[in-house]
């Protein structure tokens, strides 16, 4: 498995954690529940919700499995990722490098302020505080962000950096929510995190290999020519995913009781994808969107939750 870049040159010090779950922390008056900010924060929340519902079914199965108090934040970092996705990969009627722009400014200072009127930046910069995430894992990813303004083809630092700021540090985001202030804990499954993410990304790669390519004129693989892909390119792709699977099924294991069982079905989604992916010829993922029906998400869930119980991972 390749050496992971570093994050960041300078590590900013993780945000101090300020437990603030709805219902929970410092006593709010019942009457300003209802009103107020503590309401805005409550709407703001269900926008998150209703985001990842929409755009994910199968990451809001995987979220359905983390204990109740862990379903908001998560929604909160992913309609925060998913925002700035959608401005680089499909607003492009609109100027993406003002919209991204903007939306970066908007992060940092819903951040500094605690309050953004965008209630996706408003639960985001909720969660941030609440589990005292870290700003340079928020800049690194909107730094991958930029990138897919206009880079197309990547070397191997320039892929494996991207890797870093798209997906990894998304993966410690959420790993700051499962820990809950663990430091010890924190550091101890922080490579295992960026594993996970690394390999979720790369089996997003192979999978949109044709979309990225035909729609963006995109392709993340470094020094790949589509033109020259084959199954021995396909092979050592797919033996550098396995190699990341492996390593970040050790840190699932780890994890907290309360976190576990979601982030094991979504391992497992992903696996299941990647195995249907690595049976198939390489012309088939050029020709095609490999996709799991709902049908067997539904199994896998099911399956999930009784090896979870068995304590059969």
């Amino acid at each position: 498995m390749n050496a992971r870049p570093p994050i960041a040159d300078v590590h900013a010090s993780p945000a101090p954690v300020t437990q603030v779950h709805p219902g929970k922390g410092h006593a709010v008056p019942e009457d300003l529940l209802i009103t107020g900010k503590p309401l805005f924060d409550a709407v703001s929340r269900q926008c998150s919700a209703l985001t990842t519902k929409a755009y994910s079914t199968s990451f809001s199965l995987g979220i359905r499995m983390l204990q109740r108090d862990l379903r908001e934040p998560i929604q909160a970092i992913y309609g925060f990722v998913r925002f700035a996705d959608e401005i680089v990969d499909t607003f492009h009627e609109f100027d993406k490098v003002d919209l991204l722009d903007r939306f970066k400014r908007d992060t940092h200072l819903a951040i500094e302020e605690r309050i953004s009127l965008n209630p996706i930046l408003n639960s985001f910069q909720w969660a941030f505080w609440a589990y005292g995430m870290d700003i340079a894992h928020v800049d690194k990813f909107l730094e991958s962000m930029e990138r897919d303004l206009d880079q197309t083809v990547y070397d191997r630092d320039g892929y494996d950096d991207y890797i870093v700021g798209s997906a990894e540090v998304v993966g410690l985001m959420c790993l700051s929510v499962f820990v809950k202030g663990d430091q010890a804990q924190y550091d101890s499954l922080l490579p295992h995190a960026r594993s996970l993410g690394a390999a979720f990304q790369k089996i997003n790669f192979l999978r949109d290999l044709q979309a990225d390519w035909e729609g963006l004129g995109r392709t993340y693989f470094p020094g790949l020519d589509l033109a020259d892909f084959d199954g021995e390119s396909k092979r050592t792709i797919e033996a550098e995913i396995e190699a990341d699977f492996a390593h970040a099924h050790e840190g699932i294991l780890r994890l907290p009781h309360s976190s576990r069982l979601g982030v094991y079905m979504a391992y497992i989604y992903y696996m299941r994808l990647f195995r249907k992916i690595r049976k198939l010829p390489h012309h088939r993922v050029l020709e095609e969107r490999i996709r799991i029906p709902n049908r067997q998400k539904a199994a896998l869930l099911l399956g999930s939750y009784l090896r979870h119980q068995f304590n059969l991972l």
